[in-house]
Parts: C-alpha cells; sequence; structure tokens
C-alpha cells in the first residue's frame, strides 16, 4: 500500500500514543500514525476498518455464506468514480458553459451526487429513534435445553448478535441522558433463522393493550402545536395520559425512578417484557419470561449528572459503549429466564401473565440463567447497521413462540408495517446488518430494492416445474411448529378482570426501593410535574399517587406547593429487594478512574497508577491543566482531558495526585460534583491541602487520605463495587 503522501512519514503529529507495559492506550492519545499535515497527493487504497469495528458477514440476500471477507463489501477503489465505476477527474466543480456560464443538464456526475444526497435520509423511527449498536456473541450454558428445543440454546453453543440501545421519546438528534425508556433489542443470527428479542430496560409497559400504542407516544411526544419539549416526558400532555389512564401507574414509577436515566448501556438490565411459550424436544411447555442481567450490575446516574451530560456530552451512553469495546472493557449480560408453569389460566401466583404491566418478582420465581452475551466489536457504519437494522418479535425460532398477550399481538403486526415504510419495500430482510445466517428459500420475489437474483419458473407451492423445491420441513428438520393452544370465548373488547389491577405493582416496586432512591423518584415526579402548565393535571397526578405510597404523594405535593391528599387505604405490599439498585456489590470492570495531576507531576509516578488501574479491570484518564503530555519523550504520559474541558459525569471516581500550584476553579466545581454525586475521592497527603483549599470536604463520607498511590485503588474499590458512596 502507497504511503498517504509523497513523501514518507514516520513521524506521529503531536506525541506518540502512550502504551502502558501490557500495552493498553492511555485514552487521550493520538493514534500511532498522524495524518499529514497536508492534502495527501499519493493514490491510497481506502484505510482498513479500525481493530475495534465489525461489519455484518458476508451471506448472500438468501441466507448463504459466501466466505467473503467483510471488508471487500466496503468500497475499493483508490480513485473516486460514478456509481457505475467511470473514474473521475474532480468533484470539485460543475460542468459549466464557459467559465462564468450556466450549469449543463449533460452533468451526469453532479445530478447523481446530489440526487443521492437529496435522498440520504431515510424516515426515522417513530420510537427508538435514537440508538447506539454493536456486534456480539451469545454463548449458551445448556441450562435451557430442558424447556426449549431451540439449537441456540444447546450448551456451548455460539451464536453471533447485533444488539441495539435506544431512548424511546427523541429523535435521532435528542440526547442520550434524557429521563426515559429504553429499548434493548438483541438480533440472533441462528442456524434455524433469525430470532429477534426486542425489550426494554423496564419490565413493564405503559399500555395493556396495543391498540393504545398510538395515544401514549402521542401523548408522550412533544406537543403538536409547538414540537416541544423533546425528548421529554416533563410535559402536560404525557401526564394528562398517564393520570387518566392509570394501567401506566408502574411504568411511570420505573421511569421516574433512577432506572430513567441509566449510568451506561452496559450496566442497565433487559427485559423481554411480555411472557413467552417454550417447547422442549418432548413438545413439553412452559411460559417465560425473558432477563438480561448485566455482569458489572445495574447502576443510574444522578439527576445533575444527567442535567450537566445533556450539555457537556449529548451523545454520553453511544460514546460510552463505543469506547468500552474500542479499550477491551468489552460489555457482557447474563440471559435468565423465568419459568412458570403453561397452565390454562396463564397465572402465576395470582398474577396475570398476559398482562404487559406486571412482573414477577424474582423472590417469587427466580431467574435461571441460560447464557451469556458479551459484545466484541463497534459497527462499521452507523447507517448501514445501527440505522437499518431491522427488529420484530415475531422473528422466532423453533421452541419459542407467542402467547396472547395484547400487546405482544399488536407488535406482531406493527413491527413488519413499520419496517416496511422505513425501509422501502418488503426486502427490508435482505440489507447486510438484517440477513439471516440460515438459508432462506421464501419463495417471495421482486419489490422495492430486490438484491437477490431469484433463479426458476415457479415461485409457488405445489410446483413441479421447479421440481416440487422448496420442500416443507417436518419437526425432525427444525421446522417451526405452532404449539397448539385452545382458543374459547365470544369475539368481545373486553378485557380480563385481573387487567383492572393499576397500583399494586406500583407499591411493590416503590416500597422496594432504598430510601435514597425513594428520594431520587420523589423529586423526579416533582420536576415534571412543576413543567406542566394546567393546575389540574399536578393534581391529578398527586392524587393518583396516593394508591401507590402516601409518604411519596405527600412528598410531591409539598415540593410542589399543594397541599396534602386525602390518605387512601391501602393494601399492605410485599417488597422485592431484586428492583433495588442500592446494596449490592459488583465488579469494577470498566469503570472510569480521574487522575488529577499538575504540570510537574511525576509521570513515572501517573503511569504506574495507570497501568495499576487497567490492571484492576477500569480505565484511567489523565486530567492536567493543558493538554501536553506529562514529561517527555517515550515516557510521557497522554492527558486525556484538561480541567477546562472535564466533568464529574466521565469519572465513577478520582485519584488526586498533585493539584496547580495555582488554585484552579475548575477543580473546585468538580470537587463538588464528585461529593454531591456520592462518588470516592482519594487524595494523597501531599496535595490534601491544596484540596480542600478548593472545594474538598475532607469530612465527605467519600474521601480517603493515602499515604502513597499504592494505596489508591485499596481506597476507591469499596465505594466502586457498591457503585456509589451511598451515606452521601
Amino acid at each position: 500500500m502507497a504511503e498517504n503522501n509523497g513523501a514518507e512519514s514516520t513521524e506521529t503529529h503531536g506525541t506518540p500514543r502512550q502504551a502502558t507495559p501490557s500495552g493498553h492506550a492511555l485514552p487521550g492519545a493520538p493514534a500511532p500514525k498522524a495524518p499529514a499535515p497536508e492534502e495527501p497527493t499519493q493514490p491510497q487504497a481506502p484505510l482498513p476498518p479500525a481493530s475495534d469495528q465489525a461489519a455484518p458477514a458476508t451471506v448472500t440476500a438468501t441466507g448463504n455464506s459466501t466466505g467473503a471477507e467483510p471488508t471487500l463489501r466496503a468500497q475499493q477503489s483508490t480513485y473516486l468514480t460514478t456509481a457505475q465505476g467511470g473514474r473521475l477527474p474532480t468533484t470539485d466543480h460543475s460542468l459549466r458553459a464557459g467559465e462564468r456560464g450556466p450549469v449543463l443538464l449533460q452533468d451526469h456526475h453532479l445530478r447523481e451526487k446530489i440526487t443521492h444526497f437529496d435522498h440520504e435520509r431515510i424516515p426515522e423511527r417513530v420510537v427508538h429513534a435514537r440508538g447506539a449498536a454493536a456486534h456480539g456473541v451469545f454463548r449458551a450454558n445448556g441450562a435451557a435445553k430442558s424447556i426449549c428445543r431451540a439449537s441456540v440454546f444447546d450448551q456451548g453453543k455460539e451464536t453471533e448478535v447485533f444488539v441495539r440501545f435506544s431512548t424511546v421519546l427523541g429523535s435521532r438528534g435528542s440526547a442520550d441522558t434524557v429521563r426515559d425508556t429504553r429499548g434493548f433489542a438483541v438480533k440472533f443470527y441462528t442456524d434455524q433463522g433469525t430470532w429477534d428479542l426486542v425489550g426494554n430496560n423496564i419490565p413493564v409497559f405503559f399500555i395493556q393493550d396495543a391498540i393504545k400504542f398510538p395515544d401514549v407516544v402521542h401523548a408522550a411526544k412533544p406537543h403538536p402545536t409547538r414540537e416541544i419539549p423533546q425528548a421529554q416526558s416533563a410535559h402536560d400532555t404525557f401526564w394528562d395520559f398517564v393520570t387518566l389512564h392509570t394501567e401506566a401507574t408502574a411504568h411511570t414509577l420505573w421511569n421516574m425512578s433512577d432506572r430513567g436515566i441509566p449510568r451506561s448501556y452496559r450496566m442497565m438490565e433487559g427485559f423481554g417484557i411480555h411472557t413467552f411459550r417454550m417447547s422442549n424436544d418432548d413438545g413439553t411447555t412452559s411460559l417465560v419470561k425473558f432477563h438480561w442481567k448485566p455482569r458489572l450490575g445495574v447502576h443510574s446516574m444522578v439527576w445533575e449528572e444527567a442535567q450537566i451530560a445533556g450539555g457537556m456530552d449529548p451523545d454520553f451512553h453511544r460514546r460510552d459503549l463505543a469506547d468500552a469495546i474500542e479499550s477491551g472493557a468489552l460489555p457482557e449480560w447474563d440471559l435468565g429466564v423465568q419459568v412458570f408453569p403453561d397452565t390454562e389460566d396463564q397465572m402465576f401466583e395470582g398474577i396475570d401473565l398476559l398482562d404487559p404491566t406486571k412482573i414477577v418478582p424474582e423472590e417469587l420465581a427466580p431467574v435461571k440463567i441460560i447464557g451469556t452475551m458479551t459484545l466484541t466489536k463497534n459497527p462499521t457504519n452507523y447507517f448501514a447497521e445501527t440505522e437499518q437494522v431491522a427488529f420484530h418479535p415475531g422473528h422466532l425460532v423453533p421452541g419459542i413462540d407467542v402467547t396472547a398477550d395484547p400487546l405482544l399481538q399488536g407488535r406482531l403486526f406493527s413491527y413488519l408495517d413499520t419496517q416496511i415504510s422505513r425501509l422501502g419495500g418488503p426486502n427490508f430482510a435482505q440489507l447486510p446488518v438484517n440477513r439471516p445466517h440460515a438459508q432462506v428459500n421464501d419463495m417471495q420475489r421482486d419489490g422495492m430494492h430486490q438484491s437477490a437474483v431469484h433463479a426458476g419458473v415457479a415461485p409457488y407451492k405445489p410446483n413441479s416445474l421447479d421440481g416440487g423445491c422448496p420442500f416443507f420441513a417436518g419437526a425432525d428438520q427444525g421446522a417451526l411448529i405452532d404449539v397448539p393452544v385452545a382458543i374459547k370465548g365470544e369475539a368481545t373488547r373486553e378485557k380480563p378482570a385481573s387487567f383492572e389491577d393499576h397500583f399494586s405493582q406500583a407499591r411493590l416496586f416503590y416500597r422496594s426501593l432504598a430510601p435514597v432512591e425513594q428520594e431520587h423518584t420523589a423529586s423526579a415526579y416533582a420536576f415534571e410535574l412543576a413543567k406542566c402548565y394546567e393546575p389540574v393535571i399536578r393534581e391529578r397526578a398527586v392524587r393518583v399517587l396516593t394508591h401507590v405510597d402516601q409518604s411519596l404523594a405527600e412528598s410531591v405535593a409539598v415540593k410542589l406547593g399543594l397541599p396534602a391528599p386525602e390518605p387512601v387505604d391501602l393494601t399492605s405490599t410485599p417488597t422485592s429487594p431484586a428492583l433495588s439498585q442500592v446494596g449490592q456489590e459488583w465488579p469494577v470492570d470498566g469503570r472510569q478512574v480521574a487522575l488529577l495531576t499538575c504540570e510537574e507531576s511525576d509521570a513515572q509516578v501517573v503511569a504506574d497508577l495507570a497501568e495499576e488501574i487497567f490492571r484492576a479491570g477500569m480505565v484511567p484518564l489523565v486530567v492536567a491543566p493543558t493538554g501536553q503530555p506529562l514529561g517527555d519523550g517515550d515516557s510521557a504520559v497522554a492527558v486525556a482531558r484538561t480541567y477546562f474541558t472535564a466533568r464529574s459525569i466521565e469519572f465513577d471516581a478520582a485519584v488526586v495526585v498533585d493539584l496547580p500550584a495555582e488554585p484552579e476553579p475548575a477543580v473546585g466545581v468538580m470537587f463538588g460534583e464528585l461529593q454531591r454525586q456520592g462518588k470516592a475521592v482519594a487524595v494523597l497527603d501531599s496535595a490534601m491541602e491544596a484540596a480542600v483549599a478548593v472545594g474538598l470536604d475532607r469530612e465527605y463520607e467519600g474521601t480517603s487520605r493515602i499515604a502513597s498511590t499504592g494505596e489508591a485503588l485499596p481506597a476507591l474499590r469499596s465505594a466502586l463495587a457498591r457503585h456509589r458512596v451511598w451515606a452521601r
């Protein structure tokens, strides 16, 4: 491959990337080889993808492996060409009738380039428009084989996956850290066909019947008069709907809790929401609910962090996911199922399994882990993969079937209809990211964007002209067998009496929260309701809360300046400790630790501490007054952030190594935020007085005084394992 300009370049522009002895590159350093200062003139082939990127597998439109390198699907030409491959001498000037004359219609390159640009955007998703995604692998542990015959659950089986996380309400340009429900959708490319597990980070839904979906979305989206507020539920139409339609109460409580603002996609639970039916090799059926359990534990932002992130880094969550994968801190989730008997009434311990606004507490039905998912590569192209991936809860494999959940039944229609609208026709499954990794012969023909070249003359059944192909499969060939389910009753628009219970699960969730989580939930309600212009909506919302918890209702009323509501007689409700994010300890893998330094800091001391943090599975971020490296030459340490650009939201903890001799106001701001947000801070004795002088509270529960940098990690580990210093 030719060099990227006429003169050979071996020097990096700036400072070489500082790698620790174990090979980790410190965040914030430039790439090993810098781009040339001037525009390159020597022809060079397109650069290969970065090591942390992957592309969809190279299978044909009909699911056959080509064996080709995925990079061959990318543009390969060294020279700029038209869409038909004609090489171009320039793309800077239109063809004109003389230097000052009009542009000629015969300029095909101009018309082709502008036409494609005009059509680059496709309709964004009505909901879940803003997303981030990654490639990965699912490894089954064999624990599901007793209940499900799907090959994806064979012990030791590895299946490629593509995962998309998203917010529900905002447009593609909205911020990541808004208070909202998050989508958690996983596409399994199994050898029996594609299986899509399309869920959320909240296990209960706003509505019980899909016919209400347009209503809840219209209520939650920006007001049609002004198209504001963007990506927020803090407005009149949302609260008007959920306070009149009280089956939304449980979901609203989850959303107003810390679950509404995850710390990271890597620390976010996922739920299949609905109850599904599984069948094993003997035909025995069970009902199940799916759970994704993050290996790093469940963790959320506090409200101040979310506000800061929205201004400092609207892409906080997608950046966090991509950076973690690039740095080798690969995100992992365990997939688990709650298993229930497939009884005629489809109830369990008095809970209706067909009601998507209900959960079954894990204390009643433990989650059985059936495999682990690891995200290993970032997408190569956002539009081709993250934007065009199409999920559908009806994409199932043998051994997994749907139930009569009325919300799920409506989704089975809606998702297919949406994909046809967004992706230009019925052949969206032929887009590379959507192509099954199992062979396809569906006899479907033609249509917009047909990229398969079908052979044969008889795309119908039965036929003899194509030799009878394709043939039907039996159960022993892995066919999708519909489980026989008895159906009885009259056609009606009524719902079961069990669906009328709108508050018991909301009480279960709220009373299971730790006091600090309850306080955050009350504050979230007060903030959102204070944004409503209509007093009657605020008053109605407080009255609804009396059916959940009187102390919650009174707390919100006080914050809104409303009189205390009349109490309601409430039945006693059990608690579910599994619903709280507080009280457990988790691995510290992937946590980000700030190393606060000054220009005079000993580069070797900082590098050694960074290496120790890397060995502990975490990521160090060096913060200094300027972006210039600490030290000189090959031993220089890259600076990831300056005090001017850094904010507390990027760090899970901090180590104060040195501070500038002149007081730095930004350091004081950071100390205030770290303390309010309950984050641990380890301070070297030599830096303690300077830290106190700019605002560190030495009595803060999360402050640890250390004699050397070797004591830093032991001082921080406990708080990091519990996510925060919750006593604060």
